[in-house]
């Protein structure tokens, strides 16, 4: 605590109704704050503190003492003011002054936690992805599939009305194209489903589950190949592994989302998994062009026409508009440059140019 006639800052001293100024100090004299010339021992002004009134610290603007006969004391002595204030128990910096302190550290560790967040996103996340992928047990994938498949069930899908005749004759070109996969036939296993909401698709699961919707049939008409050759780009990304390396980017998300929310409850953990999985069903542009490419080698090896799928995507692009870069298929962006470089590609792997549309 200041003791009698301590300094407690350096400025001026401004007479009431003046712009005159007398460098003064600011000083503890007799009981009361006063301020006092440079040189000088007669106060200019003083009272009382708690007669005295003292602006709040704002950054770095100067503050000014108000004595009850008008006349101010005007300081840059921030933090001597400070001081004084904190030792006679009436706190040091402003309010105005702590906000403006707490935004500016607010707003650093927001961009840091921003920064941090995008480098764990981009390098991290993936990085332990791969870890995990090259890690799992078997059972994991299993148990994955099953859960986002009888979750579909319970919330989306209907059993199939396709014909028994028809299923079989989309099973015996599936078992064909999945031989030529190094898993062999016996590691897939189709399902046909009413689609529900979801509209002609087809996905892969991380175990080797493959569902193709009855509206995809539907809209093939009777194009079986073409739907084989859809179906050989589901196992594309099995075998790659894109399905097993989204779930685990959806499982991150979910963790994420319960570990900031705290306790969110059964129900709502429930709409987060299942959430989770659906969300494991998109994939990267690179990883559709990648799947893309593994339909276009094991339709040839089967025998098919390789750029079958091609006309998959000829036909989103007639039926469904799709005639631009975006998204009409949630799980399988058809556009014509996809298109495009599937028939390239298919060219490139029989040896001449893939006749375009057929």
């Amino acid at each position: 605590m200041a003791s009698d006639n301590a300094a407690i800052a350096g400025g001026e001293w401004h007479p009431a109704g003046s712009s005159r100024s007398v460098e003064a100090h600011l000083v503890e004299k007799g009981g009361e704050i006063a301020a006092v010339p440079v040189g000088g021992e007669r106060p200019l002004a003083g009272a009382g503190l708690a007669w005295v009134e003292i602006s709040s610290r704002v950054g770095s603007i100067p503050r000014r003492v108000t004595f009850p006969d008008g006349s101010i004391f005007e300081t840059w002595d921030n933090e001597g003011i400070d001081r004084y204030l904190a030792a006679r128990g009436r706190g040091g910096a402003g309010m105005v002054h702590w906000l403006e302190q707490f935004r500016l550290r607010l707003i650093v560790i927001v961009l840091l936690a921003f920064a941090l967040g995008s480098a764990v996103y981009r390098w991290g996340v993936p990085a332990l992805v791969e870890v995990a992928v090259i890690t799992t047990p078997p059972i994991v994938p299993q148990l994955m599939g099953r859960g986002t498949l009888e979750a579909l069930d319970k919330t989306t899908f209907s059993p199939t009305k396709l014909s028994e005749e028809r299923r079989r004759e989309i099973a015996d070109g599936f078992a064909r194209i999945a031989a030529q996969s190094p898993g062999g036939a016996g590691a897939y296993n189709l399902n046909f489903r009413d689609g529900g909401i979801i509209g002609p698709n087809a996905f892969a699961l991380p175990d080797g589950t493959l569902v193709v919707t009855d509206q995809l049939v539907e809209m093939a008409g009777g194009d079986t190949e073409m739907i084989i050759g859809v179906l050989a780009h589901e196992i594309g990304h099995v075998e790659l592994k894109h399905s097993l390396r989204q779930f685990y980017r959806a499982a991150g998300m979910t963790g994420l989302i319960m570990l900031i929310a705290g306790d969110v409850g059964s129900a709502v953990e429930d709409v987060l998994v299942q959430g989770g999985g659906l969300l494991a069903l998109s994939y990267s542009r690179a990883a559709e062009a990648e799947a893309d490419r593994r339909s276009v080698e094991l339709m040839a090896r089967a025998g098919y026409d390789p750029a079958a799928i091609a006309r998959f995507f000829t036909l989103i692009e007639e039926k469904l508009g799709d005639k631009s870069d975006t998204n009409i298929l949630s799980t399988h962006p058809g556009t014509p440059q996809r298109r495009k470089d599937i028939l390239d590609y298919a060219g490139t792997i029989s040896g001449q140019p893939a006749p375009e549309g057929r």
